[in-house]
């Protein structure tokens, strides 16, 4: 079986770094992008997530604008998509259900562990 395919797109080196490391001992091929330019171009380039995990708030471009560049380019049309983010705000939750994504993490109430656990979830469900 292949493994699962991840995409990080996070401008926080650290917390890439670790929810890399995290996702790639689980059996994950995991990627990795600090902007909206690098995260569009992992998947220009061929890469195709089961799951992307997109930060909101970045310098320049912001996650719900790299996900409304994918989503026009029909680039992983097939990922889950989850918001992994520190915007806990109303706002940006409806902004980001309005583009469909899967689920919506805030990243200062949650560890790796739960992070991982609610991916698995979502694929999981994605296959029943």
């Amino acid at each position: 079986m292949q493994p699962k395919k991840a995409l990080f797109v996070d401008d926080d080196k650290f917390l890439l770094d670790m929810y890399a490391l995290k996702f790639s001992k689980a059996g994950y091929d995991v990627k990795t992008g600090d902007s909206m330019e690098s995260g569009l171009k992992v998947l220009r380039d061929g890469f195709v997530p089961d799951i992307m995990m997109v930060d909101i708030v970045m310098p320049g471009p912001d996650g719900l604008e790299f996900m409304s560049a994918v989503r026009k380019e029909k680039l992983a049309p097939n990922a889950k998509v989850v918001m992994l983010t520190n915007q806990g705000n109303p706002d940006d939750i409806s902004r980001a259900k309005k583009l469909n994504v899967d689920g919506y993490i805030v990243k200062a109430t949650s560890i790796p562990s739960e992070v991982l656990a609610e991916v698995e979830k979502i694929l999981a469900a994605k296959k029943a």
